[in-house]
């Protein structure tokens, strides 16, 4: 069994399936009898629900701690702005400026005010949405607002509803930047999804490179298989890394993805796939007792 397992479907560049294969696999879980949480921190653009079809039973605002300034209070001695790492806060002379955009809500401020002018306040980033989807999957996205410029915050919300007892499929936001390490962070294995493109290898290097740093098992999908790619074939040999499933560039995908069906409904015929994947990811897990029931 695959129980209390994260496991987090990454890229190292958009469009490579990330997506439709961590959909499916969930899908593919549940079917299997298997308790499947899934959580989209794809939060600046997320598409789990386009496929999974979920009722979001409740919806609730995501907030951020940000420091509200007592000017009637504070003396601009400027202790505040001057440890401030992220340049949130700039004193003149009688008044303290916040940059809230910039602000990571450390609330180190608050703390070494002299004057205790600064309290807690918070602004809201986004929305969690909650609910339930085929087959019963418990399924989170996160949505933020449009122009907010981090997307870590809104992450670290959603995956705060993780729930014990449940397999956890994370959909991470592609590339290699900080969402992405906040994603996979606490992830049992990551999923690499590339295809066999000269852009879909290079962009699959930075990726491993994130993955190899923070000390996670790494196995690697290769979407859209046509014929073979010899220089992705001599990467992953190279550095050892275990293909844990192939899916085939296929005209009958493509038509079921744009429709937003999920691929093992429309395509029965695909489950074994899936379920090598499951079990090559318990594996990789170092879980020798996988199982899976089709």
């Amino acid at each position: 069994m695959m129980e209390n397992m994260n496991i987090a479907f990454a890229s190292g560049k958009g469009g490579t399936g990330k997506t439709t294969i961590a959909v499916n696999l969930a899908y593919f879980l549940a079917c299997s009898r298997q308790k499947v949480q899934y959580l989209d921190c794809d939060v600046e653009e997320p598409n789990g629900h386009i496929f999974l079809k979920p009722t979001i039973d409740e919806s609730a605002p995501a907030k951020v701690l940000v420091p509200v300034i007592d000017q009637d209070k504070c003396t601009s001695c400027g202790e505040c702005s001057t440890h401030c790492q992220f340049n949130a806060l700039v004193t003149l002379p009688g008044n303290v400026l916040l940059f809230p955009e910039l602000c990571h809500g450390c609330g180190l401020c608050i703390h070494i005010c002299p004057e205790k002018a600064i309290s807690d306040g918070d602004r809201e980033i986004g929305q969690i949405g909650e609910g339930t989807a085929v087959e019963g999957i418990d399924f989170i996205h996160g949505i933020l607002n449009v122009g907010e410029p981090m997307a870590g915050p809104l992450i670290r919300e959603v995956k705060h509803h993780c729930k014990e007892n449940h397999v956890r499929i994370i959909d991470a936001p592609p590339g290699t930047s900080c969402p992405v390490v906040k994603t996979i962070s606490d992830a049992d294995v990551v999923v690499m999804v590339t295809e066999p493109t000269p852009f879909g290898l290079h962009d699959l290097k930075i990726a491993v490179e994130v993955a190899k740093d923070l000390g996670k098992p790494i196995g690697v999908v290769i979407n859209r298989q046509n014929g073979g790619f010899p220089p992705l074939d001599a990467y992953l040999s190279k550095n050892n890394l275990p293909v844990v499933m192939t899916l085939p560039e296929d005209r009958e995908i493509a038509r079921h993805y744009s429709m937003g069906d999920i691929l093992l409904q429309a395509i029965p015929s695909y489950m074994d796939r899936f379920m090598e994947l499951a079990v090559n990811i318990g594996k990789l897990s170092g879980d020798t007792k996988t199982q899976v029931v089709k």
